[in-house]
């Protein structure tokens, strides 16, 4: 027998997202209503809302949704291909937003105003991370953003950061300067011996090749430490 599938059509007029969003706004939903629209349809034994609240309570709220890989979205009762897909999407859209939101408002007239600037750049995307990821931003001469890529993700305590692969896309971008970043899965972002020798062994490169590292950003849970705040650079 074929599956049932109930969607929010099926609900109560008053209990419908849809409607609520367009007679309240979208403020006025709850978590597994927003969550409901994204996905549209529920399963065999769940409403759409039903199936939200119990992805919702299975992951710890969105939070825990947003560090759900694709694999393990699907592993949820009622969750398939497409879902996953949706909820991935979703999630990835929301982070982009929010960093071109953070692009718009751009001021680095201070060292603590520039490792504010990235470490809240790049918070949502790193802080989650199981692994430590290497990520290296390539600024213009006056410290603007060109572009940012992961150059290594490492294993749970390393990340392999090789100055090679970093100036190599500096020289592509005409770059004038660098900032590198590279999160603890800890969540605990006090640099470690080898985050410093690190730091002094690109910035040593950089200076040879006339980029200069402007920072070397260890991020945490919610939190970060600059290198050049603390006086190694």
């Amino acid at each position: 027998m074929k599956e049932k599938h109930y969607t929010i059509k099926e609900l109560p007029t008053k209990e419908r997202p849809y409607e609520k969003c367009e007679q309240f706004g979208a403020a006025c939903l709850s978590d597994a209503e927003l969550l409901a629209v994204i996905i549209r349809t529920g399963s065999r034994e769940k409403t759409s809302i039903e199936l939200s609240q119990h992805i919702l309570a299975e992951c710890g709220g969105f939070l825990g949704i947003h560090n759900r890989s694709l694999q393990q979205l699907r592993k949820i009762r009622g969750i398939g291909k497409v879902k996953a897909i949706q909820i991935t999407c979703i999630g990835e859209l929301s982070k982009r937003i929010a960093m071109t939101h953070k692009e718009e408002r751009i001021k680095l007239d201070s060292p603590k105003a520039f490792a504010e600037y990235f470490a809240d750049y790049f918070m949502e995307d790193m802080r989650f991370r199981n692994t430590e990821v290497f990520r290296a931003v390539f600024l213009d001469t006056k410290q603007g953003m060109i572009k940012h890529s992961i150059i290594s993700t490492g294993t749970i305590n390393m990340s392999l950061a090789s100055p090679r692969e970093i100036f190599r896309e500096a020289l592509s971008y005409d770059s004038a300067s660098i900032c590198i970043l590279h999160n603890h899965p800890s969540g605990d972002p006090t640099p470690s011996k080898e985050d410093i020798h690190t730091t002094k062994r690109i910035r040593d490169v950089g200076n040879l090749l006339g980029i200069k590292l402007i920072d070397h950003i260890v991020m945490g849970d919610k939190c970060y430490v600059s290198l050049r705040e603390q006086g190694y650079l």
